[in-house]
Parts: C-alpha cells; structure tokens; sequence
C-alpha cells in the first residue's frame, strides 16, 4: 500500500541503520514523545538496534495515560446517573479510576456507549431528546478540532441535552516542563506528527532555540522513526539545534489553519493537571464563555471530586522518561491489560502495554535472574 509499504521497506531501513552506526560517536539519550512512536519502537525492535549504547526514553505522549484520575472518576458519576447516556472512545471505557471504570458502570446498567467520533454524540442526543448526552472527549492537539466542532454543531443545533466533558492536554508545556527537570537526561527529541499536522511547528522551534536541543517532527512507521533519529543524531555530533520536518508528507510549519481556527473559537488554554506529571502552566483547554453551557463540569457541578494516584503504580516516573515499564514490580503480573494498575496499560498507546506485548521477556528474565 502506497504510503505504508515504502515507509516498512528492510533494506531502506537497514541502510538507515548503517548510516547511525557510521555517524553516532556517543551514547546519545533521545525521547519520542508520541505513544504511536513508541509501540512501533517496541514492534519492530529498533531501540534495541541502535548502535553505540543510545537510548530511546519514552515521554508523556499518550493522552489517554496522562488524563488525570478525577476526570476519569466524574465521567464515572455522570455515567451512573440514569439520566445520562455517558460516550467515549473504546480505551476510556477500561480506564481504571479511582474505584472503578466505565465498562463496569455499563455492566451495570450504566448506558455508557463507544463511539468513533464525537459527531455521532449529536445523532444520539437528537434520538433522544429526554436524555442527558455527555461525550467524554479527551486528547491532545489532535482531537482538539474534532471535540470543538461537535460543541460548535450542537450550540447551531440548539441541543440543549448535549455536554462535554473534556480533558484536553497541549504537548509544549509539558515538554518545556521535562527539559527543564534537573533530572533531565533527554539531548534530542522527536516531537510528535499527528500533532504537528494540527499545530505546526512553530512551539518546537521555539522549544530547540530555548533549550539548544535538536527536535525532528516523525511519522509512525518504521523507517520514520529511524529517519528521525538520523536526523537528531546528524544535530548532535555536528553540535546543531534546530527543529526539522521528517513527517514532510503529513506536517507543514503552518500546520492546519482551519484546524486551529475552531479550536481557538470554541476553546480557550488553560492550566491543566496530568496524571504523573500534576499541574502544568497554560498546558489545557477549556471552553469558551460563549460555548460554557455544554460544559459538562459546569453543567452537572462535578468540580468538587478530587482523588489521589496509587502509590503502587510508577506511572509518573515512567511518563517522564526517568524509568522504563520494566522496572516496575508489579509489571506483567499484578499489572496487565486484562487487569490494569495505571493507565499506561490500559491504552493502546501507553508505554506499558507497548512493553508488555513487544518485550514482556525483559520482566520474565529479570524475575528468572533474581530467583537465582
């Protein structure tokens, strides 16, 4: 298939692979911010074909796993209300919160509903005009447009038994706040495509100039990824820091203008807490005045549920890149995707389950090495 076949080619990637080895002098430490990134790392092995010890650290690029644990909770009480026909996305139901998950409450009774956009909210909410329709939308940059345009729809609608309850996350902020970590071990960054295709480029221009660190935008597919840790390795032992395109045939510096225009009339930013990460600075979105009514905290007074993370989960640290899913006791045996801990193995794009179906013979070694 035109598009996807030539970005899996072996022997494309194999004179990618020869390339590095020839270049890379250092061990460097690098971080794909994007989930998708790092289950294809994970899939095809390539962190561990990387030549001269270089790292691949895995960052908070899973909307799903940084979505705070009280947002979870109050989706959890707006869908146990029988009134509500609570929809979301297929891994937001198998989030667990802080006592339950939504696939629960619909086990139920809960009317809880899985859906592929949140458009086909507003054909429920017109099907049923005595019920209360809440589409739980969360995400970064990426589903921002789609989320907006379904609150923008509903106001011209007029469907008043329509409402949003979103947790909305921008990448920048939190990638401004894990490079100026004291800890911070990362010299090179792929920033995240899908994103970009919305944004553009110009925040990670401005993240390379304040932090002097290469950033390259990647795609999703083998031989993007290994592009881009071409081009950031090229950076690095040239001593360059700048901010490149690898994904040319999705990303423009612009970005999607028409994209960023509904988002900016229906949202405006805000400080947002992530789940591992707590609050970070103009890192959210919230709704416009103008667009409050479909704001579901507001419209259902859900703002006084607030909840602590389980200790037992090292999901904050896994987030940051500071450790790995392995390192974590309860990886790949109280933790699981049938039986998750934290949301990093509930999600598709979460690190630990990326971990836990490409390289769970890392914690099978490791429990073999220590019952020796």
């Amino acid at each position: 298939m035109k598009y996807i076949d030539e970005y899996r080619d072996e022997k494309v990637a194999h004179g990618l692979l020869g390339n590095l080895q020839r270049i890379a002098t250092r061990g460097w430490v690098l971080m794909e911010v994007c989930g998708g990134q790092t289950h294809t790392l994970m899939r095809y092995g390539i962190d561990e074909l990387l030549p001269n010890s270089m790292q691949m650290v895995h960052g908070p690029g899973c909307p799903v796993c940084v979505t705070p644990l009280e947002i979870i909770d109050k989706a959890v009480a707006l869908a146990e209300r029988p009134e509500v026909i609570l929809v979301s996305y297929g891994d937001m139901l198998r989030v667990p919160g802080s006592t339950t998950d939504l696939l629960h409450v619909k086990a139920r009774g809960g009317d809880v509903r899985m859906v592929y956009s949140p458009l086909e909210s507003l054909k429920i909410a017109r099907e049923n005009p005595t019920r209360e329709v809440v589409f739980f939308g969360i995400g970064f940059e990426t589903t921002a447009p789609a989320n907006a345009a379904a609150v923008w729809q509903a106001q011209r609608m007029g469907l008043k038994n329509f409402a949003l309850l979103a947790s909305h996350v921008l990448v920048p902020p939190a990638v401004r706040m894990l490079l100026s970590s004291p800890v911070n071990r990362v010299q090179g960054l792929i920033a995240p495509g899908h994103v970009c295709a919305i944004v553009g480029t110009r925040d990670y221009e401005a993240l390379a100039t304040e932090f002097h660190i290469p950033i390259v935008v990647g795609g999703f597919e083998p031989v993007d990824l290994l592009e881009a840790i071409l081009m950031l390795t090229a950076q690095l032992e040239e001593g360059r820091a700048e901010m490149e395109i690898q994904y040319t045939r999705s990303v423009s510096a612009p970005g999607n203008v028409r994209a960023q225009r509904i988002v900016a009339e229906v949202f405006e930013v805000c400080d947002q807490k992530w789940r591992g990460l707590g609050p970070i600075a103009k890192s959210g979105l919230r709704m416009q005045e103008a667009f409050r009514a479909f704001d579901a905290e507001a419209k259902y007074d859900l703002h006084d549920i607030a909840v602590d993370e389980p200790t037992e989960c090292i999901s904050a640290e896994i987030l940051q890149g500071l450790k790995r899913p392995t390192d974590c006791p309860a990886f790949a045996g109280r933790c699981t995707p049938e039986s998750p801990l934290g949301a990093p193995m509930v999600s598709a794009e979460g690190a630990c389950a990326a971990y836990y179906h490409y390289r769970r013979h890392e914690a099978v070694s490791l429990v073999s090495i220590g019952g020796n």
